[in-house]
Parts: C-alpha cells; sequence; structure tokens
C-alpha cells in the first residue's frame, strides 16, 4: 500500500487528503493498522480484521465505520450477498497520500499532520522490529533477500522531489507485478514485502 506521506503530488490512483478532518482518522493507531490489513487482504469482513489485530469485533467495525465515512473504504457489494455481515474493501487502488503543504499554514493543520506521521512511523517501526524479532523463523532466502538501508546523497528541494518520484514509480512497478501475479492466481513462493524508505534533510 501506499499511506505516503510525502511532499510531491500524489499519483493518479491514489487517495489525496486534503481535508483536515479527514486526516484525523489515521491520528488513531488502530485505524492504520486496520487500513493495511485492509489493503493487503483487499476485501475482508470486520470479524476478519478483528482475527488480525486481535481486537473485538464492535470496536473494529465502529473504526471500520469511521474510515468508510471519509471515503477511505468502501463495502465490496460483490462479496458478502447474503446479507449477513458486511465485506470491505480500500477505495483508492494505491492507498492514501498527504502533502504537507496542504496542512502546515495552520496551527492545528500541523499538529495533525505531525501526530498522524508520528503515528505512521511507529507502526512502520513495529512491523520492522517484529520481523527482527522473528528472524529465525523465515527461509534463509528470504533473510538474505531482506536488506536496510541508508544514503546520504547531496541534494538540492527539487532533486529530492524528483527522487522520491523516481522510488514511488519504480515501487509502483513492483507492486502492479505483484497484484497481477495475485489475480492470476500465481501466487507461490510469494510473501507480502514491507519496503520503507525515508527521505529529509538534515545537518551533520
Amino acid at each position: 500500500m501506499t499511506d505516503d506521506d510525502r511532499t510531491t503530488d500524489a499519483p493518479d490512483r491514489d487517495q489525496r487528503i486534503t481535508d483536515l478532518d479527514a486526516l484525523k482518522v489515521f491520528t488513531h493507531p488502530l485505524r492504520i493498522r486496520l487500513y493495511r490489513a485492509l489493503f493487503i487482504a483487499r476485501t475482508a469482513t470486520a470479524s476478519h480484521l478483528a482475527d488480525q489485530v486481535d481486537e473485538a469485533v464492535s470496536l473494529v467495525s465502529y473504526h471500520l465505520r469511521k474510515m468508510a465515512a471519509h471515503g477511505f473504504i468502501t463495502e465490496d457489494r460483490d462479496h458478502g450477498t447474503d446479507g449477513r455481515e458486511r465485506w470491505w474493501k480500500v477505495s483508492a487502488e494505491r492507498g492514501f497520500s498527504f502533502r504537507t503543504a496542504d496542512f502546515d499554514d495552520r496551527p492545528e493543520g500541523a499538529a495533525v499532520l505531525a501526530q498522524v506521521t508520528r503515528q505512521l512511523l511507529a507502526t512502520r517501526a513495529e512491523r520492522y522490529q517484529q520481523f527482527l524479532d522473528q528472524h529465525a523463523a523465515w527461509a534463509r532466502e528470504w533473510t538474505n533477500a531482506s536488506f536496510s538501508s541508508e544514503y546520504m546523497p547531496l541534494l538540492t528541494a527539487d532533486e529530492l522531489q524528483q527522487m522520491a518520484e523516481e522510488i514511488g514509480a519504480l515501487m509502483q512497478r513492483w507492486t502492479d507485478r505483484g497484484r497481477a501475479a495475485e489475480d492470476a492466481g500465481e501466487t507461490e513462493g510469494r510473501e507480502h514485502v514491507a519496503v520503507q524508505m525515508y527521505g529529509f534533510p538534515f545537518r551533520p
């Protein structure tokens, strides 16, 4: 998924957040976890998601409705035709994105932006920590293929934005490749892969 908090323009198939109330939806860490779980599952019920996040179905249903109210998820009417339980799916193919410039001109906007960004950072760090904790359980081919990298190029702001766009396009090609294989039922040997990269200025 692309829960992209970079400052460049959003891709065509994602959902760019420009409304402050909508951005506030993701100040709650459980909603981020549910959104990611639903993005990976592609379609699921509150019961399915509750099992994944280890929370009560009633609580999960409440947070799903909050996300649906702002258009982040929608009912999947191709499933659950018997009406016994709602099926949900993510509204945008590539997830959501937001730009700092849309919120940093207001004190509350800057505060909410910082809170959401910290929540995203915390959940990403948690995911990587889980991988490290479970390292021995993965086959050697997967532990050898995994990586953690840091680069420190000397760039202008325009070059940093261009780099972000190029990385985004590269990752979308690999994401599309995985989705095409999943749609074709060719999932043997495949696992969901989290790729986390950050780009920000610093002064030594």
